[in-house]
């Protein structure tokens, strides 16, 4: 079957005088000739047949889908019902299954009718017209390591359509610093020298000793209480507070509370539903408060700030002032940087890695790509890996365990690159179906995987504080910004949203200040305590989300939210950055470590 493009389509509907169309209505043309597996000239032809029947129907998306709802549905599920009957409850061998692809090849519907052969037998490559494998591709996935075959997964694997038919490959989407003139390739031996660490060091890092089903509330408000105390001290040292007042008394003068914000029921907070809720030592009392007085703010539940007003009858706190947070320090080496050190090339991708209508690796089998091409020193890899999202998976479509699955996968990443020799992190999300559901989250384990690939591999926690060569980098797979960006409220700030979360999130000095958490995330609050709070301001602050990629400077942080590596059915974004350890200016002033950045499109 040739492959159908809006070029060919355009021709053949030249012939019935049909022009002018919008390209989005080729596309879907493009699309339904694909699902449908016709021809541009037939499409065509069914087309005038049934706009002809319809008084003539102009084409358009409206018509379009009337037209594929009525004509090609109907098309389609016959030819597959007559399939099923010709088939049905026929016992096959591999000689059989063979002489089946061959009558199929001829017929052109190869994958309407592939199954899976006997178990032990040779997996014939699965490959059409439209879809012939290229030489790149074929070659990384006969390599030993690469052992993502779509059949390896699920018997009805299937290259997804939209990702292989996407555009804009390589385009740069967004970017940041001096990028004019950089050299987008890592050094001649990438990884070599590097130095990539947790901040916290080995012996502190985060283990998986959980007690599930076990944390007391108790628990949970002492770490809470601690949290108030904490922020509270430091804002008071900073803006030179005496101290604070409780907020429930009484009192006809001005006062200055500390607490916790909180909304007064279980919906979203909005102006009329905040509460501040105060620690032991204020009281541990509630109060509603009005914050009409108050010309700009932005607050979200489990804030710790500061307010000054009135609370004249010790039932309502009318705000006139909020004092917002001080993030903390940033990272100060005591190497001494040598003058004609290299930059360092730093790549992050997200998961997932493969589209939602496909459980094939294509879009890791790109990166892997993109990585031997351009010969990063690092390449920080985020989940999920196996997406407990993704359809196929929820359905349990899958022909092997999901343990076996992420192995496999982990080591086509590893072998993959092993001509590169790059350093690999990985870290996981809560989105990996095999991988414990809880957050913070422990590392991976890689049982598998040899001592000599081990050198350059490092499993992480989630969310974990990195040190890259100097340059402390901030890493967390959990979608912060999403849960965040639903609850958070502001009035007359003038910022964009993204930086007012970020501010917040390195003010408050945590990964996860939201309070309390959305019901996807099992918060584990003894361990947050000590593995989901910010040790310093990272240099860099790698945050992918769902929505919309970006690359910031936030109070001297550069944030960077790399997009997913595929968006549904089709392609994302990738990112990366140059950086390099930068001593103090003559005036005293930091110097930025991030020297340029780029999100790419996959």
């Amino acid at each position: 079957m040739a492959l159908v493009t809006t070029e060919s389509l355009q021709s053949e509907l030249e012939v019935f005088d049909i022009s002018g169309l919008d390209e989005s209505v080729l596309d879907k043309m493009v699309e339904q000739c694909i699902c449908n597996r016709i021809q541009a000239d037939e499409m065509v032809l069914e087309w005038v047949a049934y706009s002809t029947t319809k008084s003539g129907l102009k084409l358009n998306m409206d018509t379009l889908e009337q037209f594929e709802h009525e004509v090609l549905n109907k098309k389609h599920k016959s030819k597959q019902s007559f399939r099923r009957e010709d088939t049905h409850n026929r016992t096959r061998d591999i000689h059989s299954l063979q002489d089946l692809i061959k009558a199929e090849e001829e017929e052109e519907n190869l994958l309407d009718s592939y199954s899976t052969p006997a178990k032990g037998s040779q997996k014939r490559a699965l490959t059409t017209p439209e879809h012939p494998h290229s030489k790149r591709s074929a070659a990384l996935k006969a390599s030993p390591g690469l052992l993502l075959s779509p059949a390896s997964f699920s018997p009805s694997a299937t290259p997804s359509q939209k990702y292989s038919q996407r555009g804009g490959k390589g385009e740069v989407v967004a970017t940041f610093g001096a990028v004019q003139g950089t050299r987008w390739v890592g050094r001649k031996t990438p990884g070599i020298g590097i130095q990539v660490e947790l901040l916290e060091g080995p012996e502190d890092s985060l283990r998986s000793s959980y007690k599930y089903m076990f944390q007391r509330l108790r628990d949970v408000r002492n770490v809470l209480t601690e949290k108030i105390e904490e922020l509270g001290e430091s804002l008071r040292c900073h803006f030179n507070i005496e101290e604070f007042s409780p907020v429930s008394l009484p009192a006809q003068d001005r006062i200055t509370v500390l607490g916790q914000v909180c909304c007064d029921s279980n919906g979203k907070l909005n102006a009329q539903s905040v509460l501040l809720e105060a620690g032991p030592e204020q009281g541990g009392q509630q109060v509603p408060v009005d914050l009409s007085e108050l010309k700009e703010y932005s607050l979200f539940p489990g804030q710790v700030v500061v307010m000054e007003g009135m609370n004249t009858t010790g039932r309502k706190l009318m705000a006139s002032k909020l004092y917002e947070g001080v993030p903390l320090p940033f990272y100060t080496s005591e190497v001494k940087i040598e003058m004609d050190e290299e930059p360092v090339n730093v790549l992050v991708a997200c998961g997932p890695f493969t589209p939602s209508d496909s459980l094939t690796f294509d879009p890791l089998l790109d990166l892997i790509s993109v990585i031997v091409r351009d010969r990063p020193d690092v390449c920080l890899l985020l989940g999920p890996f196996v997406d407990s999202k993704h359809e196929q998976i929820e359905k349990a479509q899958v022909t092997e365990t999901f343990e076996a699955i992420f192995s496999r996968c982990i080591e086509s990443i590893v072998d993959g690159t092993k001509s590169v020799g790059c350093r690999l992190v990985f870290v996981p999300s809560q989105r990996d179906i095999h991988h414990h559901f809880i957050y913070p989250q422990p590392p991976f384990t890689l049982p598998n995987i040899s001592k000599d690939q081990a050198q350059r591999v490092t499993l992480v926690p989630d969310p974990c504080t990195l040190l890259i060569d100097g340059v402390t980098f901030g890493l967390t797979s959990t979608d912060i910004l999403f849960h965040m960006g639903a609850e958070e409220i502001s009035c007359g700030t003038g910022s964009d949203r993204f930086s007012r979360i970020l501010k917040h999130m390195l003010t408050q000095r945590s990964y996860y200040p939201l309070y309390p958490p959305v019901e996807e995330v099992n918060m584990d609050y003894e361990k947050f305590q000590s593995f989901g709070q910010m040790p310093l301001t990272p240099d860099v602050l790698i945050i992918p989300s769902e929505l919309r990629y970006f690359v910031k400077d936030v109070v001297g942080c550069v944030c960077v939210n790399p997009g997913r590596l595929t968006k549904g059915q089709v392609g994302g974004t990738y990112s990366r950055l140059l950086i390099q350890r930068k001593s103090a200016s003559e005036d005293g002033q930091r110097v930025r470590p991030c020297l340029a950045a780029q999100v790419v499109k996959i």
